[in-house]
């Protein structure tokens, strides 16, 4: 029998209302010392999913409040739980939860709840990733992705897949059982179909980590160019608000500013750079140093020209550090020129052309688009497991048509189930879940 776990389940400060969860097995015990109904009912009768206002006995004070009775296994750990809801003050909310440990309760540990859910088989390991990911999640496309986890779409598919998996391993060991009746040829060609449509799900899903990976953590975008071509100006405009210092003195920023804005739902981390070109001093230097590590990490890069001026050795050397990334060419201060030039013509002073290159950064960092109906790989753990189920099912194949007999296949097609059920947590280890479930806060 685990024992009841307590934690303050709302997020730390004062606020309007405070939730004090518990779960295990003996929650009422609890909530009868300490909770006093207004309807006067016992509290080992209440009415499950229902909240009862009352009096919340914490000790050294008492609050009213109200309190709900969730049933096992009709609760979200599978445990019988109870929530105690106080007024939302510092003081009060450490009071409740100070009372549940004086009668029996012992501290949650981070996502030991939502741990316990899993457990109980309430939530797969990865609907429980899904959940962490929309309670971290830095715009709405994040929070999409993490929704599209925690309601188990990632897990359905790799279920259908593992479950195909079973009937071919069954197949096999039915022949290599029941060698008299002859199954052979028909076990391969089954288990050969099978293999082919979990090569091409795989493939897919794999593919999709890229998209992924940029919803969940965000674009990363350079903002490059000479001195004075208007990169500070740019980003403010994007951003909507001044976040860089804008000056007509050369080497203005000397380090890489920062800022982050949302285009359809997705967010974007923009990084204003100090210039990739020679400097005159020692942090002048680090500040283009710096710059250029942004400059290759990015996922899209912005090249800012002075429309209004030719080009000069600098602008050409930037032509040539960008050459071979994915680059979005501005040619800015239109306001100041007649001519359209080659790429993006912008005002970031007048605003004109910056909604385009909005468009422009999402359409560039997401190769056209996010397809919506498609499944997206947002978690780096779950892109390993596919690559390695993959990399086993491809071995498996490649082995049924070497001949290799069915019972050493077998091997890579157990290979290939395990594989995926690290991502749905059947087969997940105990370090793994540990990890996983340590990036919650405490209550959840």
């Amino acid at each position: 029998m685990l024992e009841v776990i307590s934690a303050i389940s709302t997020a730390n400060g004062t606020g309007g209302v405070a939730i004090i969860r518990l779960s295990g097995e003996g929650v009422l015990d609890i909530l009868q010392k300490m909770f006093h109904p207004l309807s006067k009912v016992d509290i080992h009768n209440l009415e499950p999913y229902k909240l009862y206002p009352g009096e919340i006995d914490c000790g050294e004070f008492t609050d009213f409040g109200m309190a709900v009775y969730f049933k096992a296994p009709k609760s979200y750990t599978g445990e019988d739980m109870v929530e105690i809801h106080s007024h939302g003050g510092v003081e009060i909310q450490r009071g409740v939860l100070k009372q549940t440990y004086k009668l029996g309760a012992i501290p949650a540990t981070r996502g030991e709840f939502t741990k316990r859910a899993f457990l109980n088989g309430k939530l797969s390991l990865s609907s429980c990733e899904g959940l962490i990911d929309m309670i971290n999640g830095e715009s709405v496309a994040a929070v999409k992705a993490g929704y599209g986890l925690y309601r188990e779409k990632l897990f359905n598919k790799i279920t259908e897949l593992q479950n195909s998996l079973t009937f071919a391993l069954a197949e096999i060991g039915a022949d290599i059982d029941y060698p008299e009746e002859d199954l052979g040829e028909l076990t391969l060609d089954n288990l050969v179909n099978a293999l082919n449509l979990c090569i091409s799900e795989l493939k897919t899903l794999i593919q999709g980590y890229d998209k992924g990976e940029k919803i969940k953590n965000g674009v990363k975008v350079a903002i490059v160019g000479r001195p004075n071509t208007g990169k500070s100006s740019l980003l403010n405009a994007l951003l909507n608000y001044d976040k860089a210092i804008v000056s007509s003195i050369e080497g203005t920023t000397r380090d890489v500013v920062e800022g982050s804005l949302e285009i359809n739902g997705v967010k974007f981390d923009l990084y204003d750079t100090a210039g990739i070109r020679s400097a005159d001093n020692e942090i002048e230097k680090l500040g283009i140093e710096r710059s250029q590590k942004v400059l290759k990490s990015a996922d899209v890069v912005i090249a800012v020209f002075d429309g209004s001026a030719s080009l000069t050795e600098e602008d050409n050397s930037i032509i040539n550090a960008v050459n071979g990334l994915n680059v979005i060419t501005v040619q800015n201060k239109s306001d100041l020129f007649k001519t359209q030039k080659e790429g993006l013509n912008i005002s970031a002073k007048t605003g004109s052309g910056v909604s385009e290159l909005k468009n422009l950064l999402y359409q560039k960092a997401f190769n056209g688009g996010i397809d919506k109906n498609a499944e997206l790989i947002v978690e780096e753990r779950h892109l390993k497991a596919l690559e390695k189920a993959n990399q086993n099912a491809e071995n498996a194949l490649n082995s049924v048509s070497l001949g290799v007999p069915l019972d050493l296949v077998a091997e890579d097609v157990k290979a290939v189930w395990d594989a995926l059920g690290e991502i749905t947590g059947t087969t997940a280890s105990e370090e793994i879940i540990d990890e996983i479930f340590a990036k919650f806060c405490v209550g959840k």
